[in-house]
C-alpha cells in the first residue's frame, strides 16, 4: 500500500510541473512586436545584369532600401498564432544597374514608399521552449531559452506611389499618365492602393519570459504591375498629352521615355507599341527585418457580485 501511494506521489510531483509549464503560455497570449530591416523590389525596372527574369534571378542587391514595421501577435493555440503588422518602406529600381542593351537603353528610374497593413498566420513548426521561470545557479534541466521556428502566409493591403527624378525634383508619376491611361480601354488609370500576399519565414529567439528577439523574411506577391509605374508598351506622345489635359504635359511626355541611344546624333522616341515593360508578371517586393517583441498579459476584469437578501 505504501509503495502505491509513494508512485502515486511520485507520478503527480512529474505530471503537475509538466502540466503547469504546458499552460503558462495561455497566461501572454499577447505580444508588442516591432521590425527594422531591408527592402527590395522585382518588377520591369532595374534587376540583374542580363534580360528580364523571374524572382530572385532579377534581384539587384544594389536597389536595397529599408523597413520599419511595428504589430500585435496573437497566440491562438500553443504551436498556432496570428500577427498584425503596419510596416513603412522605401523600394527602387533602375536600368542604370544592367548592362543588358534593352534595359539601358529604355533607361528609366523610379523609387516608391509602401505603407502596408498585413495579417498572418504563423504556424510553428519547433515551438517556444518555456524551460524554467527563473535562472537558478546550480539547477540543470532544459534551458530557458527556446527558438520558435514558424513559417507565415498572410493578406495584406498596401499603398505605393512611384516616383521619378526630372531636373533635380521628384515627381509622382501615376498622375503623369506615362503609358497613356485612360485614353484607352484598355488601359484604365491604375491605383496606387492594392493588395499583396505575404509568405515567408520567421525565427524567434526568446531572451527571457517577456522579451525575445528575431528574423523574419518574407516575399510580397501582389496584384499589380505598377509598383514602378512601367508596365505595358510606349505610346504616341499625343495620347500623354491629351490624357494629363495639358498639366504637366511637357514633364509626363519626358518621364515616359528617357531611352539613351548610343548615337545621340540621331536621337528618335521609341515608337509607340514598343515593349516598355512585361504585364505578365505583377510586381513583387520583400522584408527582411530583424524583430523585437514583448510578451503582455491582458487582465480581464472580475465582476462584482451582488449581496443576496
Amino acid at each position: 500500500m505504501r509503495y502505491r501511494i509513494l508512485l502515486v506521489i511520485l507520478a503527480l510531483a512529474i505530471l503537475i510541473p509538466s502540466f503547469s509549464s504546458a499552460q503558462r503560455w495561455k497566461r501572454m497570449r499577447y505580444e508588442w512586436v516591432g521590425g527594422v530591416g531591408a527592402s527590395n523590389f522585382l518588377g520591369d525596372l532595374g534587376g540583374a545584369d542580363q534580360i528580364g527574369t523571374n524572382y530572385f534571378k532579377d534581384l539587384e542587391f544594389s536597389m536595397t532600401r529599408f523597413v520599419l514595421s511595428i504589430g500585435m501577435r496573437y497566440r491562438i493555440k500553443q504551436k498556432l498564432a496570428a500577427s498584425v503588422h503596419l510596416s513603412y518602406a522605401m523600394v527602387s529600381g533602375n536600368d542604370n544597374t544592367t548592362k543588358e542593351p534593352s534595359r539601358e537603353y529604355r533607361n528609366l528610374s523610379f523609387r516608391s514608399t509602401i505603407f502596408e497593413l498585413a495579417v498572418q498566420i504563423e504556424p510553428a513548426l519547433v515551438k517556444e521552449t518555456v524551460g524554467h521561470r527563473y535562472r537558478l545557479k546550480g539547477v540543470k534541466g532544459r534551458r530557458w531559452l527556446g527558438i520558435n521556428t514558424y513559417p507565415f502566409i498572410g493578406i495584406g493591403v498596401f499603398y505605393f506611389n512611384p516616383k521619378a527624378k526630372y531636373n533635380g525634383k521628384w515627381y509622382a508619376l501615376q498622375p503623369l499618365r506615362t503609358e497613356g491611361q485612360g485614353e484607352f480601354k484598355t488601359r484604365k488609370k491604375y491605383s496606387r492602393f492594392s493588395v499583396s500576399i505575404p509568405v515567408g519565414i520567421g525565427f524567434k529567439y526568446r531572451y527571457n519570459r517577456k522579451w525575445s528577439i528575431g528574423f523574419q523574411y518574407g516575399l510580397r506577391k501582389t496584384f499589380t504591375d505598377y509598383i514602378d509605374d512601367v508596365s505595358t508598351t510606349y505610346v504616341d506622345e499625343s495620347y500623354i498629352r491629351d490624357a494629363t489635359k495639358g498639366v504637366n504635359s511637357d514633364i509626363a511626355i519626358a518621364l515616359a521615355d528617357r531611352s539613351e541611344p548610343v548615337d545621340s546624333d540621331d536621337w528618335r522616341r521609341t515608337a509607340a507599341g514598343q515593349q516598355r515593360g512585361d504585364p505578365t508578371d505583377k510586381d513583387s517586393y520583400m522584408f527582411a527585418k530583424i524583430m523585437v517583441a514583448y510578451k503582455f498579459r491582458v487582465v480581464k476584469r472580475r465582476r462584482r457580485s451582488r449581496p443576496k437578501f
